[in-house]
């Protein structure tokens, strides 16, 4: 069966970025509007919006900026760093093409592919959210220890794992890791009703989208820095705080539902 070489910009454990949404950034360029984008590509307004989401989250910066109109009423271009990604995606998937193709011959017959090799980089998480940051800070206990990762300028997660983790993970201050957390997990608080809480991380932001099903509600928090915190509440709970896009809003997380990834 031919085997064809795929570029994917993520680690293991982390939701990777391949080709389609690559096309997605590409469809936002010439669109010029998530929704044109999203027709394009032939996928849902949410779908495009959450994949612009997690690619915001995964790079640390917003790879799709707004702007004033565009051929259908327009609202979305891609950012000088969203343009860089989508070079260098295509240089490197040339380059993986020529490698991919050079290494299959020296693996005949032993059983082993250039496909085996590269399984790591398509690996998937179920966790909603995905941020990348940077290792600030580590304080040791005496079975767990206490992780700081920035995820942004004004933004720091505070996870507990376990000593272990800390060594077969191999961290230390300076280095990349991403910070996994699932939906479920994220509760949501208006601002002025969340000042005190032994809750561990408290992070403000302002309400971007709402998404109501029949008895949930997904909820997306902008917390700066262009990432988001996406938040799965009650329908009912989401009535009763009147959360609606550009309210400002507290995500509350506890430090032990927090999962940390490295590449």
């Amino acid at each position: 069966m031919p085997v064809r070489a795929q570029v994917s910009f993520a680690g293991p454990n982390a939701s990777p970025v391949g080709a389609e949404r690559i096309r997605l950034l590409e469809a936002v360029a010439r669109e010029g509007s998530i929704s044109g984008a999203a027709r394009a590509v032939g996928i849902t307004y949410k779908a495009a919006w959450d994949a612009v989401d997690a690619m915001n989250n995964l790079f640390g910066r917003p790879l799709v900026g707004a702007q004033a109109g565009g051929r259908r009423g327009g609202g979305a271009t891609l950012t000088p760093e969203g343009m860089r990604l989508v070079e260098t995606f295509h240089r490197l998937e040339g380059e993986l093409a020529r490698a991919f193709g050079a290494l299959e011959p020296d693996l005949a017959g032993t059983g082993i592919s250039a496909a085996n090799l590269m399984w790591g980089f398509f690996m998937r998480t179920s966790a909603r959210n995905a941020l990348r940051g940077t290792i600030t800070g580590i304080t040791d206990g005496a079975v767990n220890a206490e992780v700081a990762l920035a995820v942004s300028d004004s933004t720091t997660l505070t996870a507990i794992v376990t000593r272990d983790a800390v060594r077969d993970l191999g961290l230390f201050p300076g280095r990349e890791a991403t910070a996994l957390i699932k939906a479920p997990f994220v509760i949501l608080a208006l601002a002025d009703d969340a000042r005190r809480t032994s809750v561990r991380n408290r992070i403000e932001g302002t309400i971007a989208r709402r998404e109501d099903g029949a008895v949930n509600t997904e909820v997306s928090l902008d917390i700066g820095g262009g990432k988001t915190l996406v938040a799965i509440i009650t329908r009912h709970s989401a009535d009763e705080l009147a959360i609606s896009a550009g309210q400002p809003a507290c995500a509350l997380i506890d430090a032990g539902h927090i999962i940390l990834a490295v590449d």
